[in-house]
């Protein structure tokens, strides 16, 4: 990747709906060498998805969770009734393996406190946990999805 590649990929983070003509004036590209690169990037896997952003509050996902797991099975077994679990919760936002005393970080978000513990209630009723230590945003201080490319 070249500056051109950089200053492009930081042009599509922070709006993805430029056309490819407003992106090739924005980093002085012709139009054609601008798609060129963008395809390119899609292809080898740089650009992975184009999604559109969504306010969780006025969707009224009002309480971000975040669950610290701790296991006692480390099992391929155990891993994949747990991978099962996490990848079919829509409000399972997250999903980290950590080192440690956790072994496993879930980021959620939900409507309300009740809904917290119905999807509490899943987890534990699907997949043996030892721990569930869960802890509840107060204020987001700062939320970004883009990569600090350089």
């Amino acid at each position: 990747m070249d500056t051109k590649d950089i200053k492009l990929l930081k042009a599509i983070q922070e709006d993805a709906t430029l056309s490819v003509n407003e992106l090739a004036k924005k980093i002085n590209l012709s139009s054609s060498s601008c798609w060129r690169r963008i395809q390119a990037l899609e292809e080898s896997g740089v650009i992975s998805a184009k999604v559109t952003l969504l306010d969780q509050k006025k969707l009224g996902l009002d309480l971000t969770v975040y669950s610290a797991i701790r296991t006692h099975e480390h099992t391929s077994k155990w891993f994949k009734g747990f991978h099962s679990m996490v990848s079919n919760n829509p409000n399972i936002m997250e999903v980290h393996r950590l080192s440690g005393d956790t072994d496993y970080l879930i980021r959620a978000i939900v409507p309300d406190m009740y809904s917290y513990d119905e999807l509490y209630k899943e987890m534990i009723s699907k997949v043996d946990l030892y721990d569930v230590s869960s802890s509840f945003s107060m204020e987001t201080i700062k939320y970004t999805t883009s990569l600090p490319i350089k």
